[in-house]
């Protein structure tokens, strides 16, 4: 079981690294001005390659989780917190992949500054979820 836990923490770390960049690519693309297609298409090559490289790591990452949830048998309402927001960042996860097809198809409606922001959720429920896993308030 504790090699469970260490390749689930390895894949939820790499998960999240994706998490974090990639939309500060999207922040990048966002300023990217409109004759300069070279750098859009890198960007896009970077975004795209990332965004491929994130995505079985945050199925390895949920699928161990779900394995270690079955083999220890957690309860509790801090357990049910923590998997809505890994909900939340499957969803996220998702919402990325949409808005990259979106700058593909030079069809992006939103700023830098919102792509800032947005930058900032998987931040915030990472502080979350480790408060809960190790707290376990409830």
């Amino acid at each position: 079981m504790l090699v469970s836990k260490a390749l689930h923490i390895i894949f939820v770390v790499s998960w999240f690294a994706g998490l974090f960049y990639l939309p500060r690519i999207f922040v990048n693309l966002a300023m990217v001005p409109a004759d300069s297609a070279a750098e859009r298409e890198r960007l896009l090559l970077m975004a795209r390659k990332l965004y491929r490289f994130m995505t079985p790591l945050g199925v390895l990452a949920v699928a161990l989780g779900l394995w270690l949830w079955l083999g220890y048998g957690f309860t509790g309402g801090w357990l049910h917190a923590k998997t809505a927001l890994v909900v939340f960042l499957i969803a996220y996860h998702g919402y990325c992949g949409a808005l990259l097809k979106r700058f593909a198809a030079g069809a992006n409606t939103r700023s830098h500054t919102w792509y800032r922001v947005f930058n900032e959720a998987p931040v915030l429920v990472l502080f979350v979820v480790i408060f809960l896993v190790v707290l376990k308030p409830f």
